[in-house]
C-alpha cells in the first residue's frame, strides 16, 4: 500500500510544525487553547509534491510565458475588430503603447495592461475600510496586481489566487502565517504561487472578504469592466459563487491606470456573466461606483463552449458534479476557436 490515511480526533497542547512531517494536522477547531485535528499521513513524504521530484521554477517560468504568448496570438486571430467590446480594448490598448502608460511586459495588447503607477493604486487600495477588514482576499495573478498580492500577505491576510487561464488546476491559498518575508515576495509571483501555495478544490470551505480583479477598461459611472477578453475572470466567479465563497455583498474592487476609465461600455449589451465592480482604485483616486448591474449568481453553462469545457479540468468536475446531484444534463454554449492553456505538463 503506497499511502494511508488515518483520521482520529485527539487533544494537543502545543503548536506543532514540521516541514519534513509525514503527518498533516488539519485544525477542526478555531479555539486556539482546546483545539482538535484531524491526522492525514502519508507514508513516503508530504501530501504536497511528494513525487521527490525539484521544482523546476526556470522550466515553470519559460513554459508559462510560452503558453500565453500562444493564448495572445490565438486571441489576436480570434478577436472580431468590429465586435463593441474589442473596439474599446484596442482603444485603451493603443493609447496605453503610443502614451507610454504601460510597463513590462509589453506589449499590452490582450493583456491585463500592467499600467505606470500600479504601485501606487495599490497603496489607496490598502487603505480602504473594506481591504483593511478582510481575511482572506482574492487576487487575479496579473503584473498590476502584483503589489495587492504582496501588501495582501505582508497585511497578515490569507491570499486566494486562480493559477494563470486555470490551466494546471483551480485556486491557491497562500497563508502568511508560512512565508517569511523573503518568500512573501516570491510568493507574489506565478512562480511563487507553484512553489508555496496550497491547491485547494471544489469542497474547501473558505470565506473570501474582498475579490480584486484585474480590468482593460472600467466605467466608474455604472461599474461595467472589461477585461482582456477569454472570460476567466467570470468563470472563477461563478465557481466562487458556487463554492458558497462570496455572495452579492462580496465587494469587487479593480486597479487601473486613469486613461482606462471609459464611458461608452453600454451596459445593456454586457452578458449575464460580465462581473462589475464597486470600487475602482488609480494612482490619483478611488472611486465608488455604486453600481446597479447584478453580479453573476454562478456558472452560466449554457454559455460555456465544449472547447473551454475541454480546456479547464476543475470545470469538467463541477459540470459533471451537478449533473450528478441533481439527476440532468447541463446544457453546453456554441463552439468557439481557443487558445491551448491547457498543456501545461504537470511538475514537481
Amino acid at each position: 500500500m503506497d499511502a494511508f490515511r488515518l483520521s482520529h480526533s485527539f487533544m494537543l497542547s502545543t503548536n506543532i510544525h514540521s516541514p519534513s512531517s509525514l503527518c498533516t494536522l488539519r485544525s477542526l477547531s478555531t479555539n486556539p487553547r482546546n483545539r482538535w485535528f484531524k491526522v492525514e499521513a502519508t507514508a513516503g513524504g508530504s501530501q504536497k509534491k511528494n513525487n521527490n521530484k525539484a521544482f523546476d521554477a526556470a522550466a515553470f517560468e519559460a513554459e508559462r510565458l510560452a503558453l500565453d504568448a500562444e493564448a495572445r496570438r490565438t486571441m489576436a486571430d480570434a478577436a472580431d475588430p468590429k465586435a463593441w467590446k474589442w473596439i474599446i480594448r484596442k482603444r485603451i490598448w493603443d493609447m496605453m503603447e503610443a502614451r507610454n502608460f504601460a510597463n513590462n511586459p509589453r506589449p499590452v495588447h490582450h493583456r491585463i495592461p500592467n499600467f505606470v503607477g500600479a504601485s501606487v493604486a495599490a497603496e489607496k487600495m490598502r487603505e480602504l475600510d473594506v481591504f483593511q477588514d478582510a481575511q482572506c482576499v482574492k487576487v487575479n495573478p496579473d503584473s498590476p496586481q502584483k503589489q495587492v498580492r504582496f501588501l495582501t500577505l505582508s497585511d497578515g491576510k490569507k491570499l486566494l489566487t486562480p493559477q494563470p487561464r486555470l490551466r494546471t488546476g483551480f485556486f491557491s491559498v497562500l497563508d502568511s502565517n508560512m512565508l517569511t518575508l523573503d518568500t512573501i515576495k516570491e510568493a507574489c509571483t506565478s512562480v511563487g504561487v507553484a512553489k508555496h501555495g496550497r491547491p485547494i478544490g471544489l469542497d474547501e470551505k473558505i470565506k473570501v472578504d474582498l475579490i480584486v480583479i484585474g480590468s482593460v477598461a472600467v466605467d466608474p459611472k455604472t461599474g461595467a469592466r472589461l477585461g482582456k477578453g477569454e472570460g476567466f475572470a467570470e468563470l472563477e466567479y461563478g465557481m466562487l459563487r458556487y463554492m458558497g465563497a462570496i455572495d452579492d455583498s462580496t465587494r469587487v474592487v479593480t486597479s487601473v491606470h486613469d486613461c482606462q476609465l471609459v464611458d461608452d461600455i453600454p451596459v445593456e449589451k454586457l452578458l449575464i456573466h460580465d462581473v462589475p465592480v464597486d470600487i475602482i482604485c488609480t494612482p490619483t483616486q478611488v472611486i465608488f461606483t455604486n453600481t446597479s448591474i447584478p453580479k453573476p449568481q454562478g456558472i452560466y453553462w449554457d454559455k460555456l463552449s465544449p472547447e473551454k469545457l475541454g480546456q479547464v479540468r476543475i470545470l469538467r468536475e463541477l459540470k459533471k458534479r451537478i449533473e450528478q446531484e441533481t439527476g440532468q444534463k447541463l446544457p453546453t454554449g456554441p463552439s468557439e476557436k481557443l487558445p491551448p492553456t491547457a498543456q501545461r505538463s504537470r511538475r514537481g
